[in-house]
């Protein structure tokens, strides 16, 4: 399958693709992330700034009604929620795909992800980061970020012994030939 639909957990979309703005700033929604979001097509997305990077996360609606419910949850009476909520929200769009298949980048948004002509549309999980292309080779060619650390700390598993394995040391030292420890 193009995508993997797992019960209530919605969907994972696949895919890195490069595409260019015309000149209204329109960008062509790529076939592959068509064919996943196919259910979603004739709903309107939500367009919003990223928490962590200067990119943009294009999400389906449904997949976006579920990350309202949990901010939903906060409670308003804590300034750091209002505050947390203000901020998330900040420049939150809702865009739509015209009868050829194109969403219009809005200039605000365009402005604070950096994005010129050329783009790149990441699918992350149940969404799609919008970036300029320079800043998202920037950010995967990353020589201060070692991947398999990354891997390690955030997708470590925990085995009946309460012993911590790590899928990614196994992974990456297991293929240069050198043996895991259990930490």
């Amino acid at each position: 399958p193009d995508s993997l639909i797992c019960g209530n957990m919605g969907v994972n979309l696949i895919g890195v693709y490069q595409c260019k703005l015309d000149a209204k700033s329109r960008l062509m929604l790529p076939k592959a992330f068509k064919k996943q979001l196919a259910s979603s097509l004739d709903s309107p997305f939500i367009l919003k700034r990223s928490v962590f990077h200067h990119c943009l996360e294009l999400f389906p609606m449904d997949e976006w009604n579920k990350v309202v419910l949990d901010i939903n949850r906060l409670n308003r009476f804590v300034k750091k929620n209002n505050d947390f909520i203000r901020m998330f929200t900040a420049g939150v769009k809702l865009v739509q795909l015209d009868v050829t298949g194109r969403l219009l980048l809005p200039k605000d948004l365009q402005l604070y992800a950096g994005i010129s002509k050329e783009i790149v549309l990441s699918s992350s999980a149940n969404m799609i980061e919008v970036w300029d292309k320079a800043g998202y080779e920037l950010i995967i060619n990353n020589e201060n970020i070692d991947f398999a650390q990354l891997a390690e700390d955030v997708m470590g598993a925990k085995t009946e012994d309460n012993e911590w394995i790590s899928w990614a040391c196994t992974a990456s030292k297991v293929i240069r030939g050198i043996k895991c420890q259990s930490k």
